[in-house]
Parts: structure tokens; C-alpha cells; sequence
């Protein structure tokens, strides 16, 4: 039953940041990192696949670039950030969303070199 709420309300944020995403992609500032994929453990002591849908908005036009360029080394320090933080999670403890975007956000700006390029959470859901 938890775990049903817990989707639910996951799902009642990824609805407005998909619009959102699709509103800065019409503008060519949105750039896709594909679904980032890190490992929990249940309650159960199983492993369980957290998984991550996000995006970058970059209105920069040569952040943008660069960004469109990076993707490669972008998802690979998303990628590491968050086995970081799904190593540390206590089993059967939902993701803090709030603190994943923030250190994704951090991830982002160190990749780019630069703040500009603002990070975009779509939705985080453990399978």
C-alpha cells in the first residue's frame, strides 16, 4: 500500500515537469540525459532498481552546445552521484527527491564548468 502511495505521488510530480520539459524543448534550451539507472536494497534484502528520469535546461546557447556535446560524461557523473547516494540509503527507505535534485544540480554544474545549465527532475521510482 505504501509503495503505491509512494508511486502515486511520484507521478503527480513527473506530469508538470514533463510538460515543463516539453516546453523547453520546443525553445531548443532542453537538452535529454537518458533514464540514469542506480541500485537499493529492499526490506527484504533483494536489490530493487531505483530509476531516474531527468533533463538539463540550458537558455544559454553555448552552455546548451556544450551540454548537448557533454552528454557522454554527464550521465556517467549522474550515473556515479547516484550509485553514491543509493549505496548510502538505508533498505526499504524511499529516495529523498529534494536531495537528489540538489546533488544532481551540484553534479551538473561541476560537469559544465559552470552554473547556467539548470537540472530538471522528472520523476525517481524504485522497481
Amino acid at each position: 500500500m505504501r509503495n503505491r502511495l509512494f508511486i502515486a505521488v511520484l507521478l503527480s510530480f513527473l506530469i508538470p515537469a514533463a510538460a515543463l520539459a516539453e516546453e523547453k524543448k520546443e525553445k531548443g534550451t532542453y537538452v535529454t540525459i537518458d533514464t540514469l539507472t542506480a541500485t537499493v536494497i529492499a526490506p527484504n534484502g533483494r536489490r530493487q532498481v531505483m530509476t531516474v528520469q531527468s533533463g538539463i535546461d540550458c537558455p544559454d546557447p553555448k552552455l546548451h552546445a556544450y551540454a548537448e556535446m557533454d552528454q557522454p560524461r554527464l550521465r556517467a557523473a549522474f550515473t556515479e552521484t547516484l550509485q553514491l547516494y543509493a549505496g548510502a540509503l538505508a533498505p526499504g527507505v524511499p529516495p529523498d527527491a529534494d536531495y537528489v535534485a540538489r546533488k544532481l544540480q551540484e553534479t551538473t554544474d561541476q560537469v559544465l564548468g559552470k552554473p547556467g545549465g539548470r537540472f530538471l527532475l522528472g520523476g525517481i521510482m524504485v522497481n
